[in-house]
């Protein structure tokens, strides 16, 4: 059968038959996400949306990490300092098309999946995670709000009073007990996501995938509006957030490896 696969600078899709696997490929950092890769993230979305020959779509994380968030240090870098509006605008489109695309879409987490890494695998269909996962929107360590949708897909997942709890507490949790309460759909043995994952997969492929896009379209439907709404909440939340004392202390903190001190500004 054959292959395409396309290289982006800090991401890699292979396109085998009617299956598609996006692969994270900054294992240096445990793919934690920078404004570029953020949006070539959501540009190949986009394009694998409209692709009407690929019927599901597997995302993982090379290395040690699905993905450990956005990228804390790319936040203080002088030199190419990340401007927040056009990233809200980048993951908005993200989150968009992960929700709206036809395709049916398999997360197979391993290590982190944290922060924005925990809302791109929440906002799949199907969330496969090895049981030491450390699953956490941990937004919070930082004196931000989750974005990419993760208020919209978490609440969806666990319920409005559980997703406030996990925001505020930047909870992490295990595969086991992300499974437990619904944050996950199935927990592993570690080092068996990626083969789980390949295996759905295939169960799926092997399904009649036009019958499971209609039900997901149909589900689907009526939370485009809230989550178009979210989003644009989260984007302005986020702005506001940036400029606060408590976020440039949590930055600090964080690339210091100490305890921040917040003070509520």
């Amino acid at each position: 059968m054959e292959e395409d696969v396309i290289l982006t600078k800090q991401i890699k899709v292979e396109i085998e038959g009617r299956l598609a696997t996006v692969t994270f490929n900054q294992p240096e950092v445990m793919n934690a996400l920078d404004g570029v890769m953020m949006k070539e993230l959501a540009d190949i979305v986009d394009q694998l949306k409209d692709n009407s020959s690929v019927h599901v779509v597997l995302f993982r994380g090379a290395g040690r990490a699905f993905s450990a968030g956005g990228n804390v240090k790319a936040m203080l870098d002088p030199s190419s300092p990340m401007k927040m509006e056009d990233i809200m605008i980048d993951l908005s489109r993200l989150a968009l098309s992960m929700y709206s695309m036809p395709q049916i879409t398999i997360a197979s987490v391993h290590g982190a999946a944290a922060g924005l890494g925990c809302s791109i695998a929440i906002a799949c269909d199907v969330v496969i995670a090895e049981e030491s996962s450390k699953i956490a929107m941990n937004f919070i360590g930082i004196g931000l709000v989750p974005d990419g949708g993760g208020h919209f897909f978490l609440k969806e997942r666990v319920g409005i009073a559980r997703a406030k709890q996990l925001i505020w507490s930047g909870k992490v949790l295990d595969g086991k007990s992300a499974m437990h309460i619904g944050l996950v759909d199935e927990a592993v043995a570690d080092g068996e996501a990626w083969n789980t994952a390949q295996q759905r997969a295939q169960v799926i492929l092997h399904s009649p995938t036009a019958s499971m896009a209609a039900t997901k379209k149909i589900l689907h439907a009526t939370g485009i509006a809230e989550l178009e709404k979210i989003l644009k909440l989260e984007g302005e939340a986020q702005v506001a957030m940036r400029s606060t004392t408590d976020h440039r202390e949590g930055v600090q903190a964080f690339i210091e490896k100490r305890k921040p001190s917040f003070t509520g500004q």
